[in-house]
């Protein structure tokens, strides 16, 4: 007769107390194979929660942040991404406007977003000055935000209010020189695109203008310009209606060539001062984002973009589309963030808090 076991701990299987040594090795065998199941379980569910593993790509909405109040050039572009991207990827993009310091708030909130690609936003020319615009920012655009793809660049015009008796940029030049801080131009905030557009204008041509920020540029600064509030703005392709209906006057395009969609209006190198300043727009993503992401939104939005109908749409609104890959974009932003560190040292364009 076998000896029967005796019990070898309290912890020990209540089959394993007292068996025979066949029962024994089943009970070992059953209780190893619940533990082997209990650790696939928890494989499997961090595995699930974890970004990027066995889940469709995206399964939710989408959040697109636009650092900038309806009626603008980011807005404009913004509701286009939301539509055709959306469908591509088959999930809403929910486009939501958060307006302030010339797009810097948008873009700090997008870079403190979970990084699960269902928060992306469109940056602008903030992301290459704001290091050098504010003494204090909050976020590195270049660490904390992970480029996907550029989508345009544009032209800026500078328009005035139809009581300004300027016909022409030197006009404006002249009467300016004659009379320094009389008249006032309107920016989308320090730092914007149009913010440094004027200043760049301003510091080549020796203008001495009253800088008025607002929170937006096609819709806050505009207004204000036709309404009198502030009688100069350099604005892109969300002037051009303004200016084409005859509510407003284009001086100049800040470009190496005429725009194309407002093909009348010269350039300031035409009229003899040296500014090019073109406006840019590009699709971020928070910094930790997966990478096979990023190159399903990347490639969704070259798709969309290279596709005659959207390319065609964004022309005729003055925008000339720049879709590429992530490090293409990467490499574009880092040129930019140095151009503009040095051209803004240059011009002495004060920081700001």
């Amino acid at each position: 007769m076998a000896i029967k076991a005796i019990i070898v701990s309290e912890t020990a299987p209540l089959a394993l107390r007292v068996v025979g040594p066949a029962r024994r090795a089943r009970a070992w065998k059953r209780t190893w194979l619940v533990v082997l199941q209990m650790f696939a379980a928890a494989f499997l569910v961090a595995a699930l929660a974890s970004p990027g593993w066995a889940q469709p790509y995206p399964n939710r909405p989408i959040r697109l942040i636009l650092p900038f109040p309806p009626g603008g050039s980011t807005d404009i572009l913004g509701r286009i991404v939301a539509q055709t991207l959306g469908e591509r990827l088959g999930q809403t993009l929910v486009a939501d406007n958060r307006p302030g310091l010339g797009g810097y708030l948008g873009l700090e909130l997008a870079s403190r977003a979970a990084p699960d690609g269902h928060t992306i936003v469109i940056g602008s020319l903030i992301y290459a000055s704001g290091p050098s615009t504010y003494r204090t920012m909050k976020f590195n655009p270049q660490k904390d935000l992970a480029p996907i793809s550029q989508i345009s660049e544009a032209p800026n015009f500078v328009v005035v209010n139809l009581a300004v008796a300027a016909k022409t940029l030197k006009d404006l030049v002249d009467h300016v020189r004659a009379n320094p801080r009389k008249l006032h131009y309107a920016t989308s905030g320090t730092g914007s695109t149009l913010h440094l557009s004027a200043a760049m204008l301003s510091s080549v041509t020796k203008m001495d203008m009253v800088h008025v920020p607002y929170k937006g540029g096609g819709g806050p600064a505009m207004t204000a310009v036709l309404g009198g509030e502030v009688q100069v703005i350099v604005l892109g392709p969300a002037s051009v209606p303004h200016f084409q209906t005859g509510k407003a006057r284009a001086l100049a395009v800040l470009g190496e060539k005429r725009a194309p969609v407002a093909p009348e209006v010269p350039t300031a190198r035409e009229q003899g001062f040296d500014v090019v300043v073109t406006g840019w727009h590009g699709l971020l993503a928070p910094a930790g984002t997966p990478r096979a992401f990023v190159e399903r939104l990347n490639k969704e939005w070259v798709q969309v973009a290279n596709g005659p109908d959207i390319r065609e749409r964004l022309q005729k609104l003055g925008f000339d589309p720049r879709p590429g890959t992530p490090e293409q974009f990467t490499a574009f932003l880092k040129a930019e963030t140095e151009r503009w560190t040095r051209l803004i040292k240059e011009a002495n364009i004060p920081a700001a808090d």
